[in-house]
């Protein structure tokens, strides 16, 4: 074909014949099929022939908004207004009912006027329409329902979105604002951590966030942050530390309770003695009686032990405020032995020490793990202490387990356990007027620094209580034996 040729009939049917979209030609009085394109036939099945002598119920789906004077209707409207759209059902040749978009045009030809109907099958289209409908609804109802709130940051901290999750976490301002001014005056987060966050006005609330780019074609993309309310974990975490922190503080003044009691008792008697020795020698001083210098040599002996008393409080109380250091259990064992014995001789109990020849290096506050070594042997001493005159002692003994722990028991020949755990529970004691609040404290402080307590029967008779902690990794320097 060149350049101002004419196309013919011919032509023209080739065209419609190649068209994809489906067209069926209606009269405008009538609505009789005049024609329909190949398309057309092909979709329906029936051929031009076939076509022309149908009507609406021979070619439409049997449901009332298809019936034969809803499509006339629909016809007529083209008629009167040049054009009417619908979704039309027709039924092809084998029953196959196909969903359509149809647009009915008024057509004028040469002598009469025509409804030429195009439509395709959107049967497919209408199936996923309906899928991501669905999909949007039940994505709307899991952010809706999420703990946990979304809001995607744009390169200048800007909200660019924010589920509803969020909204509720944040308040409704949250879309479009800067971040920042919901961060409590910490920075706004660019890696996984916990963040103070607060609407304006609102008390702040910690979040467990998580951040990760997100690139959603040209539609939307930043920093997107996931956050959940952890602020009662938070609050229960601050508790329990305070709780701790009140626990250590019990421990060590529980420790320098039993202390006090042994040096009171133990620094009156020699301060006793020295005051009627010089008391004595002065006395004497004008006469030259040589028990003078007897008295004084007495004297000085008896301040001397009080110094030594003195000195070992001393030594045990500048610890208390140390931290984790690298010692030797058996250390710790020999700096509680001069207490435990003062308790042992009071109450005329024999006090045994069985320590292993080899270090036993171990990571602990010292002070916190000597409580629980006079905790079990004081515990031990007193059970001995309600059995006069038997031939018992109480053994402590240290060994290295065979997981490489570092383990420590403390033997008694009295009355055997509790069969259960019940004796750290704090509540449980078997003493008159205990309280049991030593093992529940001995028990917190062994499990704090990842150890483990325990206590069983003794053979024949007694109780065994102990514990194990978990070895250092570098020898101390310095070891020996009591």
């Amino acid at each position: 074909m060149t350049t101002g040729e004419v196309l013919t009939p011919q032509d023209f049917r080739e065209l419609t014949d190649a068209l994809r979209y489906c067209v069926l030609l209606h009269d405008a009085r009538t609505f009789d099929i005049l024609w329909a394109n190949r398309a057309a036939c092909d979709l329906l099945g029936w051929s031009l022939e076939e076509l022309r002598p149908l009507k609406a119920p021979d070619m439409s789906k049997n449901a009332r908004q298809y019936t034969r004077e809803l499509g006339h209707r629909w016809l007529g409207r083209a008629v009167t207004d040049g054009t009417s759209a619908t979704e039309w059902c027709y039924r092809s040749r084998t029953g196959e009912e196909i969903l359509t978009e149809a647009i009915a045009i008024r057509v004028e030809l040469a002598g009469h006027t025509a409804v030429m109907v195009q439509f395709r099958d959107i049967a497919e289209e209408k199936a996923v329409r309906r899928d991501l409908f669905r999909t949007e609804h039940w994505l709307h109802t899991f952010l809706a329902g999420l703990a946990e709130g979304i809001v995607v940051l744009d390169d200048t901290d800007r909200v660019v979105f924010a589920s509803e999750s969020a909204l509720r976490h944040l308040g409704e301002g949250l879309e479009g604002a800067d971040f920042a001014t919901y961060c409590d005056g910490g920075p706004v987060p660019a890696r996984e951590g916990r963040y103070r966050f607060a609407a304006p006005a609102t008390e702040p609330r910690w979040y467990a966030t998580t951040c990760q780019r997100i690139e959603i074609e040209s539609d939307l993309h930043g920093r997107m942050l996931l956050f959940y309310d952890v602020t009662d974990r938070v609050r229960t975490e601050e508790q329990h530390r305070r709780d701790t922190q009140h626990l250590d503080h019990l421990a060590r003044y529980n420790a320098m309770g039993d202390m006090a009691m042994a040096i009171a008792h133990e620094v009156s008697q020699p301060l006793a003695a020295a005051y009627n020795f010089v008391e004595g020698a002065r006395g004497r001083l004008g006469t030259a009686d040589t028990s003078v210098a007897w008295g004084l040599d007495n004297a000085v002996r008896q301040i001397e032990r009080a110094r030594r008393i003195l000195g070992s409080l001393r030594h045990y109380v500048g610890r208390l405020e140390q931290s984790e250091q690298l010692t030797d259990l058996n250390d710790i064992v020999r700096d509680c032995a001069y207490f435990v014995e003062l308790r042992a001789q009071e109450h005329g109990v024999q006090v045994a020490f069985d320590l292993t020849a080899r270090p036993l290096p171990v990571r602990c506050e010292n002070v916190l793990i000597g409580q629980v070594v006079m905790n079990f042997a004081f515990n031990a001493v007193d059970e001995m202490a309600r059995f006069p005159g038997g031939t018992g002692a109480v053994e402590i003994a240290t060994r290295l387990g065979a997981d490489g722990r570092t383990e420590l028991d403390v033997r008694d020949q009295g009355h055997r356990p509790a069969p259960d755990e019940r004796v750290f529970d704090g509540v449980f004691t078997s003493k008159e007027n205990g309280s049991g609040i030593g093992l529940a404290l001995s028990h917190r402080i062994i499990t704090r620094h990842g150890g483990r307590i325990s206590v069983r029967p003794n053979r024949p008779r007694g109780a065994v209580f102990g514990f194990s902690l978990p070895p250092a990794t570098t020898p101390p320097a310095g070891t020996g034996t009591p």
